[in-house]
């Protein structure tokens, strides 16, 4: 075989060789692009689900939560964070101040960039109802130390802040109900020690005075054990079908001569319907209701107990008298506690300002109830609800 046909021949082995090689590798190639191609779909894929499930584990939280990158600008924003501000429309890519435009997180977030992190920062916000909110915040880092971003965490104080202050307000209005039956038992009492009890008129006078006192005393205190035991739900209904024309007649009973004594007429238009209650409570009910109608409503006037069967299986009872009625503004407190209308006449008239809200927790338990309607000039009527019951035998 001559020279030239030999190197013909492997100029031809190599081509061959050389052409499948490349065939090879761009098999390969193409192998190896489809693999890393599933592969960042796969990781695509997996980052997105990790995300969802991130964005809905922070959607779920009653805290919230605001993430913000280097330049302060929103990254995240959960469910609850705008609900929390109010907010309108996608904050994603928005600053600080476009986003909320509060300047208390802004300066949060100045004081995170600052100093590293936040903790326990209270803040108002202002608006038709009033909220707090504890914010802590902290910022992002990298593993250089490089700022990243800023989390802050908001937390709902409202409830808290209301039921501390409701607590403040009712340590202090017991205090003062109680200071001025003591001082007035104290006085008395060291009057009559000092002499006066040597002189009969005014000794009979004097413990006469620390007798009503006394009692006042002991009705607020009754009364501040009732409200404590319903707001704790100590208390146990015995409920059971309660003819609630009977209780209403024995209650005005206990008052006519009360209401005489103000020339008052009592009038019970209740129906003949059954309610399925607590036969005790409801008296307590509508004993606190008919004798603020008697002591409040207009001398030589009517009060009447009415109501009708609602359409939701319900009983609805009022008491309405004929009296000065009650601003408006007062229509909405009414049933709180130790709130009063008119301060000195309900003092002057014994009461312990604690009445209508036993009616609203005897009320709600029975899974009713209470409102009050009124105009000025024109009296008030007391509304509450019942479940109704079936027949009562006999």
């Amino acid at each position: 075989m001559s020279a030239s046909l030999i190197i013909l021949l492997a100029v031809i082995c190599l081509g061959a060789l050389q052409l499948w090689w490349r065939w090879r590798f761009g098999r390969e190639r193409r192998r190896w692009r489809s693999e890393m191609a599933k592969r960042e779909n796969l990781e695509m894929v997996a980052a997105a689900e990790a995300r969802a499930r991130q964005d809905a584990i922070l959607d779920s939280m009653i805290e919230g939560v605001l993430v913000l990158d280097e330049t302060n600008r929103v990254q995240f924003a959960n469910r609850t964070f705008a609900e929390m501000f109010a907010t309108i429309g996608a904050l994603s890519g928005k600053t600080v101040m476009e986003a909320v435009p509060v300047h208390e997180v802004a300066e949060i977030v100045e004081r995170t960039r600052q100093e590293g992190r936040v903790i326990d920062q209270e803040m108002k916000l202002a608006g038709n109802s009033e909220r707090w909110l504890q914010v802590n915040a902290a910022t992002i880092s990298s593993v250089e130390r490089r700022r990243l971003g800023t989390v802050l965490v908001f937390h709902d104080l409202t409830r808290l802040k209301r039921l501390e202050r409701t607590r403040e307000e009712f340590v202090a209005n017991v205090s003062h109900e109680l200071r001025t039956p003591l001082s007035l038992i104290t006085g008395y009492a060291e009057t009559l020690l000092d002499g006066a009890k040597d002189n009969p008129e005014v000794a009979t006078k004097f413990l006469q005075t620390i007798d009503r006192n006394t009692r006042r005393l002991d009705l607020l205190i009754q009364d501040l054990l009732t409200i404590s035991a319903l707001e704790s739900g100590r208390v146990a209904l015995n409920c059971q079908p309660v003819k609630l024309r009977l209780v209403i007649e024995r209650n005005l009973a206990d008052l006519r001569t009360q209401a005489a004594a103000r020339k008052i007429v009592l009038v019970n238009d209740f129906p003949d319907l059954t309610a399925h209650a607590d036969e005790t409570r409801t008296e307590q009910v509508l004993s606190n209701l008919l004798e603020n109608a008697v002591k409040y409503g207009r001398e030589g006037g009517t009060v009447r107990v009415g109501g009708r069967k609602t359409g939701d299986g319900k009983l609805e009872v009022f008491v309405q008298d004929d009296g000065p009625g009650i601003p408006v503004e007062a229509l909405e407190r009414v049933f709180e506690r130790f709130y009063r209308v008119d301060k000195a006449r309900s003092r002057e008239q014994g009461g312990t300002g604690l009445g209508l809200s036993i009616v609203k927790h005897i009320v709600q338990s029975h899974g009713g109830r209470a409102w009050v309607e009124s105009e000025i000039g024109h009296g008030a009527k007391f509304f509450f609800t019942l479940p109704a019951g079936g027949k009562v035998d006999g």
